[in-house]
């Protein structure tokens, strides 16, 4: 993390981050309870596997419009209040699945905490937009991004003992009761740049330094873009094939890892996992240090294209060898090899993420976060009903490691196939230009 001194001014930025890394905590700890309780829900429950990929469906189809429509919502109403309405209906979505009595009961608590939690990245991104220049932005993404790696590791160690001491139902309360307690500080202490009474001239104009030519004065985003103007220029593609290809990955590592460790290693989900905590803990490693390695690029004077491509082609690399996950014979090389796939993935989202404000003005970054999220969201839908049907497949056949190998080789492939379209789209990465009515942007 950069330090303030005569170049870099000020720190109070810095503090917005730990604001949305608390966030991005709690956002990953309510979506990962599921997972964790699997077992425990087929059991009592009787699910089959596709049953269990309906319910992450019902997440992934409700997720994807939320992502949509908070992105348009927050770029007109700002990511203060948009966060608050975020984080009030995810919360209550995760306590409701407590009083879920059967498959559908979770399937519609499912889709309301998809909803609901879909406003997370919008905001964040959007806040990052408006609180770093872009030479910082990566790093200021990582960090917050960690928090999604922080709430997975928090949750193999809280749900267990949760489902031990009181059962699943408070496992679902006492964590989404966590929502509660941030927005009370969210609502207390955040405020955009030119409305922070704490924030220095020094900094603020720090912040600023490279602000687009068409913003307006006083650092507020200005009118939000139409949807289709957005789809009208493919840097937007870029990004929407981007988080279609990749996103259903990380969420195949959040739903069905436990599963896979329980079934493959007879790992005891009951009891806190440290295979579990190995993996998410690696990814946190991956947030920073891929948020870190372009912004360093980009200090040391790589333009931001090329700081960006060159980090997200050696992440796309990194994730090849979880292919080998079929050869492990004992959970520890399974775990790491995962661990170094799901870091990976962690490094290029926060990459990823930045390529929406590298590429478009402020006003525009919460939409195109939404729009190119909803897409991976579509990808999310899918990849559950594929990932299902295999392991029942499998699993009927009495080969459920064979449906998982299948799964490693399409994970292993999907980040380089990412990289190759994005490159497509967006060569250069060309900024887009705002000239008003209409957006245009210059030939990549």
């Amino acid at each position: 993390m950069s330090l303030p001194n005569a170049d870099n001014p000020g720190k109070y930025r810095w503090t917005v981050v730990a604001l949305l890394f608390f966030a991005t905590s709690i956002n990953y700890l309510d979506r990962q309870v599921i997972g964790l309780l699997k077992p425990t829900l087929e059991s009592e429950f009787s699910w089959s596997e596709t049953d269990y990929g309906h319910i992450v469906m019902a997440f992934s189809a409700a997720y994807a419009l939320g992502l949509l429509l908070f992105g348009r919502v927050i770029d007109i109403i700002g990511t203060k209040k948009g966060y608050i309405i975020s984080i009030i209906a995810w919360s209550g979505a995760a306590i409701a699945h407590a009083l879920a009595t059967s498959t559908a009961g979770f399937g519609v608590a499912r889709a309301a905490l998809g909803l609901g939690e879909a406003g997370n990245f919008p905001a964040a991104i959007k806040t990052v937009a408006e609180w770093f220049p872009k030479k910082e932005r990566a790093l200021a993404t990582g960090l917050f991004n960690s928090g999604a790696n922080i709430g997975a590791v928090a949750a193999p160690v809280m749900v267990p003992w949760i489902l031990g001491v009181y059962g699943w139902e408070q496992a679902f309360v006492i964590t989404g009761a966590t929502g509660f307690i941030w927005l009370a500080c969210w609502w207390r202490f955040y405020e955009t740049p030119a409305r922070q009474p704490k924030l220095s001239p020094a900094e603020y104009a720090y912040i600023h330094s490279d602000n687009e030519s068409e913003e307006p004065a006083g650092g507020d985003s200005g009118a939000a873009i139409s949807w289709g103007q957005l789809l009208r220029v493919r840097q937007t593609w870029a990004f929407v094939f981007g988080k279609l290809l990749t996103d259903p990955i990380w969420w195949f590592f959040l739903f069905w890892l436990p599963s896979y460790f329980a079934t493959s290693f007879q790992l005891d989900l009951k009891k806190p996992s440290l295979p579990l905590v190995i993996v998410y803990s690696a990814t946190t490693i991956g947030s920073i240090g891929g948020g870190y390695l372009s912004s360093y690029l980009i200090k040391r004077g790589w333009s931001v294209y090329r700081a960006r491509k060159l980090a997200m082609l050696l992440f796309a690399i990194l994730v090849v060898p979880i292919m080998l996950a079929r050869y492990a014979t004992s959970i520890w090389a399974a775990v790491a090899l995962i661990s170094l796939a799901a870091a990976a993935h962690q490094a290029w989202s926060a990459n990823i993420f930045t390529t929406a404000s590298d590429m478009f003005p402020k006003r525009a970054v919460s939409s195109i976060v939404g729009i190119g999220g909803m897409a991976g969201s579509v990808g999310g839908i899918l990849f559950p009903l594929l990932v299902g049907y295999l392991l029942d497949s499998y699993k009927a056949a009495g080969n459920l490691n064979g449906g998982y190998n299948i799964i490693f080789l399409l994970c292993g492939s999907a980040y380089l196939l990412a990289w190759g379209v994005m490159h497509l789209f967006a060569p250069r990465m060309t900024p887009v230009q705002l000239e008003a009515p209409a957006l245009t942007a210059a030939r990549p």
